[in-house]
């Protein structure tokens, strides 16, 4: 099976929606534009680690002045819509990377499908490295202010799940949890 390569260059949505009940929820990254709607699966550890390392990197920009001032300045609305349907998962996340664009003054994410094992390396006559069965790529540019919208909403998403428990800072159920920086008694 070929590589499957999702490219969004006018992002019009970005968002983290969830699917299910806290505890059980399903996390998913929804990417809208032009061509059309991506729905990638994400762990909850990886939306929260990517809305932070955004807001670093918005703070690096501002401060480093790699940023127009016009692209800063652009007032942020939260996009607190649900997601779109049908919610069909392309591929399940594994890993993602951002950088900074300053030709276009965008952010570039790409998120990778999590990789099969069965990934051959084949050496061809100039020495380059194909990959047969590349794992499918999510690719899209974020403008600043759609980054801040994203990463208010990431936030919001996450914190309306279970809280963590203040010793341990595992998830309490409804019916409380086995802590166990408590020795095993319930909380």
């Amino acid at each position: 099976m070929s590589r499957i390569i999702f490219n969004h260059d006018d992002v019009t949505r970005c968002i983290i929606g969830t699917v299910g009940l806290p505890g059980e929820r399903q996390f998913f990254l929804q990417v809208v534009s032009d061509i059309g709607t991506t729905c990638v699966s994400i762990e909850k550890t990886q939306a929260v680690a990517l809305s932070e390392r955004l807001r670093i990197m918005m703070r690096e920009l501002r401060r480093s002045q790699l940023a127009s001032l016009d692209e800063l300045n652009v007032a942020v609305q939260r996009d607190d819509s649900a997601l779109e349907f049908p919610i069909t998962e392309d591929f399940k996340v594994g890993v993602i990377g951002i950088s900074w664009d300053q030709e276009l003054q965008r952010i570039l994410i790409e998120a990778q499908s999590v990789g099969d094992e069965s990934i051959t390396e084949l050496l061809d006559e100039d020495e380059a490295i194909l990959i047969e069965d590349a794992p499918d790529l999510l690719s899209f540019k974020l403008r600043i202010h759609q980054a801040r919208s994203f990463c208010d909403r990431t936030d919001s998403v996450v914190a309306a799940g279970r809280q963590p428990c203040p010793f341990c800072g595992l998830p309490v159920d409804p019916s409380g949890h086995l802590c166990p920086r408590a020795n095993g008694y319930r909380r």
